[in-house]
């Protein structure tokens, strides 16, 4: 069996309200304006598929998984994996967006969990997640995310 035991946390604060953060990452046409990828899915619901597709030309479909939480707009969960490594169930980790309102402001906490320590994809995404977020972050306060 493979060692998960790895997990990154991420917390920020945005200006704006927990329907805006929700439809940010769950609604292509705000995802690909901050992140530079659609996220998509054929319902936000449980057990729903979803994938994280580039904009590019060839649309090319990067992140697989399954929509295993969704509470509108607090929460969402799914797990993810690298679209290569679709078939292989030890390849999927869990991605929890936690959303509360905080007075004016929401705090977003990402928990990316069940990672192999030391893996591609803790690395990527150790690396990752700050960038996606704080673009998100700046995508909702001003309305231009950063170029990523």
């Amino acid at each position: 069996m493979t060692d998960r035991s790895a997990s990154f946390v991420y917390v920020t604060y945005i200006r704006t309200t927990p329907e805006k953060v929700f439809e940010a990452i769950t609604r292509p046409e705000l995802a690909r304006r901050y992140w530079g990828h659609e996220n998509l899915a054929e319902a936000w619901t449980p057990g729903s598929a979803w994938c994280h597709v580039r904009t590019d030309a060839a649309r090319t479909v990067d992140l697989v998984g399954e929509v295993l939480e969704s509470a509108p707009p607090r929460r969402l969960v799914l797990s993810w994996a690298n679209e290569s490594a679709r078939a292989d169930p030890e390849a999927y980790s869990r991605v929890t967006f936690d959303i509360e309102p905080q007075g004016e402001t929401v705090k977003l906490t990402v928990t990316h969990e069940e990672l192999q320590p030391g893996s591609g994809m803790f690395n990527g995404i150790s690396k990752g997640w700050p960038l996606v977020l704080s673009s998100l972050k700046s995508f909702l306060e001003t309305g231009r995310g950063m170029e990523l």
